[in-house]
C-alpha cells in the first residue's frame, strides 16, 4: 500500500533534476507530482543525477523534496522496496554532463555543420549517460571516486568504446597519450559485478586486420564481463572529411567499399562460428552497414542474442524484417489474404478514426543505405494493402553523402528533394530522424513546419507494422507518429528549453 504525506519545507534549492514525465497511475501520479517539478533530495541527501535518485528511491520509506514554482514540498512515500515511483527526468546528469578528454580524429561531433543547437556539439563521455541512455564512453576520465561509486551502485551494463585493446594503438585512435589500459579497466568492472557492451569503430588501415583480430581475441577472454563486441564502420561528415583530408588521417576514414565489407564479414564470421558453440552466443556483431554494402543477407534474429546493441545499428535491419514477417501473419499464425491484413492487425479489427483518410498513394522517404531493401518491402506492402508506394532515397547533403542512414536525415534535405514532386496522399518518414521528444529534426525544423513546406500530410513510423497501420487506419491533417521515442537513447541531446515550455507534457 502506498501512503503519501505532504508537508511544507523551508528549503529552496535549484539543484536536482527536472521531471519530464509522470507515468499515469503510478505512485508519483497519485502523489500529485507532475512534469516540470524539480526533485532536489531524498531523505535530505542532495541528488546529483538520476543514478542517485534510483539508488536512494529504492527504500520502502522515502522523503522526496520537490520544488515547484519556487516552493519546496516534502512528499513522504511508503512503498514496496525497489518499487518504481514512476517519474522520468529530462537529464540523467543533474550537475552537468562529464566532458570527453580525448581527441579522436574520427569524432563525428567534430564534423557537425555549424548552426545546429548547442546540445549537438556536446562531447559527452559520462558513464551515467552510458547507464541510462546507452551512450558509449571511453572510461578515460574516471577518478577513484567514480570507481567507488560504480562499486556501490553497480551501474550495469555500461557501453564502452574500446576501438583497440593494444594500449598504444588505442591511445593513437583516441588522441590521448595517457589513456589507461582498457583491458585492465574492463577486468576491474568485472570484479565489481558490472558488465559491458563494447564497441570498435573500424578505421581502415588503423585498427582493422590483425589489430582487429587481437582486439576480438582479448575482449572475448573477458566474457561474460564483456557481453557483446560491436564492429561499426567509421563515419565522417563532409565537414570532417574536408578537415581530415588536410591531415594525416585521410585513408583511415575512407568509406567502406563492397570488397572491404566482404573482407570484414569473412574475418568476423570466423569468430562468430567459433563463439556460438563455445559461449552459447555470437558475442561479436557487425553493423548492418557491412551487410548492406556487401549485398549479403543479415544474420538470423537468433544470432543477435536479444539485440544488445540495437541502437548502435546492430540488427536493426533484421528487426525490421522480422517485424514485417510477423505483421504479415494473423493471430492464428497463417498468412492473411489480400484484404485481410488491410482490415486486421494481430487478429483485431479496428475502426478508422473519424475524419481520417486512407492513403492510396504513399511516398516513403528514407536514407540511401536502406533504400533498396525498402523498395522490396514497399512492394510487398502494396500487394497486401492495395497501396501504390514509391520509395525516395534522400541524399544527405547536410552532413554529406557518406552519412547514409535514415536516422540522420534532416528536414531541409527532405524538403529540397521532395518539393515539387508528385508525392501522392501522404509522405512517410522514419521516426528515428526526430529527437527523443518527437519535436524536431536535427536541423531544428519541426514536423509541422516540414509538412507545411511540402504541402502533403506526413507521418512517422519506426517499423513496417506501424506503416501498415497508417495505411489501413488512415491519416488526419495533423502530423502522425511524433510521440516520445520508445527508448531513452539520444535523450541527452534534447534541447528541453525549446520543447513545450521546457517540459514534455504527460499523456494518458
Amino acid at each position: 500500500m502506498t501512503e503519501v504525506v505532504r508537508r511544507p519545507s523551508t528549503r529552496r534549492r535549484n539543484e536536482g533534476g527536472v521531471v519530464d514525465a509522470v507515468r499515469p497511475g503510478s505512485i508519483a501520479d497519485e502523489a500529485g507530482l507532475r512534469a516540470g517539478d524539480r526533485v532536489v533530495s531524498i531523505g535530505g541527501r542532495a541528488l546529483n543525477d538520476a543514478v542517485d535518485f534510483q539508488f536512494l528511491a529504492a527504500d520502502e520509506l522515502i522523503e522526496l523534496e520537490v520544488v515547484r514554482a519556487g516552493e519546496a514540498t516534502i512528499f513522504e512515500i511508503e512503498k514496496d522496496a525497489d518499487e518504481d515511483i514512476g517519474i522520468g527526468f529530462q537529464d540523467a546528469a543533474f550537475d552537468g554532463v562529464r566532458q570527453c578528454n580525448n581527441s579522436c580524429f574520427f569524432c563525428f561531433l567534430k564534423g557537425n555543420p555549424k548552426g545546429m543547437r548547442k546540445t549537438l556539439y556536446v562531447k559527452d563521455d559520462d558513464y551515467r549517460l552510458s547507464f541510462f541512455h546507452g551512450n558509449f564512453v571511453t572510461m578515460t576520465n574516471l577518478s577513484e571516486a567514480d570507481w567507488d561509486r560504480l562499486a556501490e551502485q553497480r551501474l550495469s551494463p555500461l557501453n564502452v568504446s574500446v576501438h583497440a585493446t593494444d594500449v598504444e594503438l588505442r591511445r593513437y585512435l583516441l588522441g590521448n597519450k595517457t589513456a589507461p589500459n582498457i583491458i585492465s579497466q574492463l577486468r576491474r568492472l568485472g570484479t565489481i559485478g558490472i558488465a559491458a557492451n563494447t564497441q570498435v569503430v573500424l578505421c581502415p588501415g588503423a585498427n582493422d586486420g590483425a589489430a582487429l583480430d587481437g582486439t576480438i581475441e582479448e575482449l572475448s577472454v573477458l566474457y561474460p564481463t564483456v557481453r557483446s563486441i560491436s564492429i561499426v564502420p567509421v563515419g565522417a561528415t563532409e565537414t570532417a572529411e574536408d578537415r581530415i583530408a588536410r591531415g594525416v588521417h585521410a585513408d583511415e576514414v575512407e568509406g567502406i567499399t563492397k570488397a572491404y565489407a566482404h573482407g570484414v564479414i569473412e574475418q568476423v564470421s570466423a569468430y562468430q562460428r567459433r563463439f556460438r558453440p563455445a559461449l552459447g552466443r555470437t558475442l561479436v556483431y557487425l553493423a548492418d552497414e557491412f551487410y548492406l554494402v556487401a549485398g549479403v543477407d543479415v544474420p538470423a534474429a537468433a544470432r543477435y542474442d536479444g539485440f544488445p546493441q540495437y541502437e548502435n545499428g546492430i540488427g536493426m535491419v533484421r528487426s525490421l524484417l522480422e517485424d514485417w514477417r510477423r505483421a504479415r501473419r494473423g493471430k492464428s499464425g497463417f498468412r492473411l489474404g489480400f484484404q485481410g491484413l488491410a482490415r486486421k492487425a494481430n487478429g483485431r479489427h479496428r475502426t478508422p478514426d473519424a475524419g481520417s483518410v486512407r492513403p492510396r498513394r504513399v511516398t516513403l522517404a528514407c536514407g540511401t543505405l536502406i533504400a533498396p531493401m525498402m523498395q522490396d518491402l514497399a512492394a510487398e506492402l502494396d500487394l497486401v494493402v492495395g497501396t501504390r508506394m514509391q520509395v525516395r532515397a534522400i541524399r544527405n547533403d547536410f552532413f554529406g553523402p557518406r552519412v547514409n542512414v535514415s536516422g540522420l536525415l534532416v528536414a531541409r534535405d527532405i524538403e529540397a528533394q521532395l518539393r515539387e514532386s508528385e508525392l501522392g496522399d501522404v509522405v512517410a518518414l522514419p521516426r528515428y530522424a526526430l529527437d527523443y521528444t518527437g519535436e524536431r529534426f536535427l536541423d531544428d525544423v519541426t514536423p509541422a513546419e516540414l509538412q507545411a513546406r511540402i504541402g502533403v500530410p506526413i507521418v512517422f513510423a519506426s517499423t513496417m507494422r506501424e506503416l501498415l497501420q497508417i495505411c489501413r487506419d488512415g491519416v488526419l491533417s495533423d502530423v502522425t507518429g511524433t510521440g516520445p521515442g520508445a527508448t531513452t537513447n539520444g535523450k541527452s541531446w534534447v534541447d528541453f528549453d525549446a520543447v513545450k515550455g521546457g517540459v514534455i507534457a504527460t499523456k494518458a
